[in-house]
Order: structure tokens, then sequence, then C-alpha cells
């Protein structure tokens, strides 16, 4: 199969495509229908970690499909900071796929056949951005996560559904139809070029400081994906979609792309070494220090469950930025080791959030008191999944805020390493509550009629088991976290060791 090692990106992205016609075209036969769901995930995702151990070995594959304009391809390369991202959104969506099964199953959704061939188009948007050789192809699978995820905010097509995807819609495309493109036309004018280079595609070019700046500025909020504030309200927007939807948002491909594009940003269009002559390393650190703070903040005010966890959301993604921004090696490990860690977790509590609601129709914290004992494994897993949040071992969560904090340290910057231990502290104040109040609280009959009676709930079992096994992996990441730390390694050496801003200094 090794001749099949050039086209695997495209063959990565084209599975969930071609999964996606099939679904359409299997409408009255739901179970055959939903069975292709779940093994386009598993194949999908042995096709992107059967190019792990070239690109652990500190090689990449390129495959170019067809030139657009002189010096801009659409193509894939495969690299470190790239399988990352490919191999959390594959990964989840085996898990998320049965997950979805049983929530739409037991909701009775309609239009299914639609929503399981968007979420198939949007993972396949989600690994072409991640194997995108340059900014063109990675634009051009951004634009499409924001279509393709569209008609899953409104799914419910009601007017709160409706409300809420308008704001989903206007705040991503509108901002990247016009900062996001205004940057691209200012680095074409600069480079004739689109592709991610090594140190920085702009590193060496002939312009201004001011002018590199706004270019700069305008990828940190034309990517609003990243939802660094006050680019976030689509984000809690977004919640009015079923939850299945909720989970791929914030854990799996939408949030992930727009700190993945930032990323790509920082290391390969303007690069470590460009960061820090212009200053734009520190200045994005306290930006995104203010979105991590303020975020926790307005999470810890939220009864409503679903809002508690997207305001977590809108805080832990400017960690992953705060990582790169810092511009030492601890903490761009740190960084990249997070887009696993807030996965796992993240989608884990969100799940739960579904299986909450599934059984019992509660979305309040306030109506939540003794659930525990009649959902033990949901609220287990939940547990778990608010121990990665907060940075408890041995949660995936404490290896990257370990190095999220040395890397603070590294750089000198002990206000930055006050707003991760504050951030710590106000994480476990709105998610640690949750947990007590269903574990230890004696239950209560709600104000709320329509809610199900406390006698009557139950665990769903094809929602209760892919949860336990995203808390599950959240520990095996926390007790063996090779893999992604191998991979973060691999970039950090060629991006601070070969360039000059930390040569000679040890990778750990």
């Amino acid at each position: 199969m090794e001749y099949l090692l050039p086209i695997r990106p495209a063959l990565a992205v084209a599975v969930s495509l071609i999964a996606a016609g099939i679904i359409l075209c299997l409408h009255n036969r739901p179970n055959i229908r939903d069975a292709v769901s779940v093994v386009a995930s598993v194949i999908k995702f042995f096709i992107v970690i059967s190019m792990a151990s070239m690109v652990l070995a500190g090689n990449t594959i390129d495959l170019v499909l067809f030139e657009v304009l002189p010096g801009v391809d659409f193509a894939f390369r495969v690299d470190a900071l790239g399988m990352v991202f490919a191999t959390v959104s594959s990964l989840l969506w085996i898990l998320a796929s049965i997950y979805c099964i049983g929530y739409m199953r037991s909701q009775n959704e309609k239009n299914q056949t639609r929503f399981y061939a968007s979420f198939a188009v949007s993972l396949s948007a989600a690994v072409g951005g991640a194997f995108a050789a340059n900014l063109f192809t990675l634009v051009i699978f951004y634009e499409v996560l924001s279509l393709v995820t569209y008609p899953l905010v409104y799914h419910k097509e009601n007017k709160e559904s409706w409300n809420g995807s308008k704001r989903y819609i206007v705040y991503l495309v509108g901002a990247s139809k016009s900062i996001l493109l205004a940057a691209l036309a200012l680095t074409y004018q600069l480079t004739d070029s689109f592709d991610f280079m090594p140190q920085g595609l702009l590193n060496n070019v002939d312009a201004s400081a001011g002018i590199l700046t706004i270019v700069y500025f305008c990828y940190l909020f034309g990517f609003a994906k990243a939802a660094i504030m006050p680019f976030h309200a689509w984000l809690p927007a977004a919640m009015v979609a079923p939850t299945p939807v909720s989970a791929l948002l914030h854990a799996v491909a939408v949030v992930k792309m727009g700190v993945f594009c930032i990323l790509r940003v920082i290391f390969h269009v303007f690069g470590v070494n460009l960061m820090s002559t212009l200053g734009l390393g520190i200045i994005t650190a306290y930006l995104v220090s203010f979105t991590i703070v303020t975020a926790s903040i307005y999470a810890l005010t939220r009864d409503d469950l679903k809002a508690r966890l997207a305001y977590s959301t809108v805080s832990q993604l400017s960690y992953i930025i705060l990582g790169a921004a810092l511009l030492t090696p601890m903490a761009a490990i740190g960084g990249i080791a997070h887009i696993a860690a807030h996965a796992l977790s993240k989608i884990t509590l969100f799940f739960c959030a579904g299986s909450i609601y599934c059984a019992s129709q509660r979305k309040k914290i306030s109506d939540l008191s003794g659930i525990g004992k009649r959902l033990p494994l949901t609220m287990l897993a939940f547990f778990i999944g608010s121990l990665g949040m907060i940075g408890i071992p041995p949660t995936g969560g404490f290896i990257s805020k370990w190095y999220l904090v040395v890397g603070s340290v590294d750089a000198g910057q002990m206000a930055l390493l006050a707003v991760l231990l504050v951030s710590t502290l106000l994480n476990a104040a709105y998610f640690l509550p949750v947990s007590y109040r269903a574990f230890f609280e004696s239950e209560k009959t709600p104000p709320d009629k329509s809610l199900v009676a406390a006698n009557e709930i139950r665990e769903t079992p094809m929602i209760a088991v892919p949860l336990l096994i995203t808390a599950l992996l959240s520990l095996i990441l926390g007790l063996n976290p090779d893999y992604f730390l191998d991979l973060a390694n691999n970039l950090v050496e060629q991006e601070f060791v070969v360039g000059s801003l930390v040569t000679g200094e040890k990778m750990p």
C-alpha cells in the first residue's frame, strides 16, 4: 500500500465526502445510513493515523492537486501540526458518530439524513484544513466548514435556532469576507505566494513593521472561529443546536479549525523570529489572557449547562493561542498539546450535557441536584472531563497546562503565569459545583413540570458508552501523552532550534 502514500491526504478528505453522498442516497434506510457514518469515520481515522510514523520521523507528505494562480496551488502537506488536528478530529468523529445515533433517535429528531451528511462534510473540511499546504487551501476548507455547519446550527428550524444560526454565519463569514480577505491580499502582494514556510513566509519580506502588524491582526481576528473576544459571540449563540452539534463545534472541528489557523499564522506565515521582532507575541498573549479570564467569569455566572460549557470553550481556546504567542519552546508544546487535551475533555462534557438532556430534559445546573444517583456513568464522566478542563492529574489537561506554566516562566512573564493560575481556579469554581450538586445534594422536584420525574431518569447505553470512552481517553492522554508531545516537539525543533530565537536550547 506504500504506492498510495502520496495520495493519502486526499483520501482522508474524500472518505467523508463520499460517505455524505451515500448517506443522502440512503435517507429511507436509516439503519444502513447511520452505519455508513460509523464505518466512514473508522476508515478516515486509519488513513490519518497511517501517516503518523512518517511525520514523527520528521518527514512531510506533499500532494499538489492543481495550480490556481502563479505560485498558488491547491495542495496538501501532512506535517506535525496538521497531524495533531487531523488525529483528534478523525478519532473523535468515530465516537461522535455512535453518540449521534443514540441521541438523535432518542429525541426523534427530524432531518437526520441532512444532519449526518453535513456532519460528514464538516469532517472533510476539518481534515482538509489540517493538511492544507498553504493559506489558499486552508481558507477554502475554513470557508467550507463555516457553510456546511450552518444547517447543523439551525437544525431544529425554530425561531431560536434561526436567530442563533444567523449570528453564527454573520460572524464567521463576515469576518472571513472582510478582514481575512484583506490579510490574504496583502500577503500575496508582499510575497507572491501563500505557501507555509518554516520560520515564516513573511520572515524576510521587505515591508514596514506597520504593514506587517496590520496583516497579522487581520489574520488574528479574521479567523473568527478562534473566538477571541470581542469576536466570540457566535459561539454561545450556536448553543441552540443539538448537543452533538455543540460537541462538533466546541471540541472536534469548528473552534479547533480557528485556533489551528492562528497557529499556522504564528509559526508558518510570520514565524517566531518576526513575531518577536515586531512584539506581536506579547501583545497577542495579553489579548488572549483577557479572553481567558473574562470568559471564565462569564461561565461562572451561567446556570444553563451548555452556556457554561460554551464560555468555557471561549476561555480554553485562548490557552492554545497563548502557548504559541509566548514564543518559547515549552509554551508552544503546551499550546499544541492542549488541542488534544481540550478536545477530549470538552467533547466528554458536551456528551454528558446531551445525556442529561435526553434522560431528564434538564438544561439548568440548578435542576441537577441528586441526578448523579440516576445517571452515575454520565456524571462520573462529567467529573473526569471537568478535571481535564481544570488541569488536574492524571488528565491530559494537566500535561498541557504544565507546559504552559513552565513556558510562561521561561518567557519571564509572571503576569501571564498569574493568569494561568487564576483561570485554573475559575475553572474549578464553575465545574466542580456541578459534580457536587449531582452527587452530594438531595434530589429536588424542579419547578418546571415538563421535566422528567427523577424516578424515570435512566442512562441511555448508546449515549453513555461514547462519553465513557472519551473520559477514559482523557485519562490515557494524561498518563501517556507521548504521541502528541512528539508531534509538538517535531514542530518546535524546526521552528525554534533551526531558527535563531532559541538556538542551542535542548528540547524537553
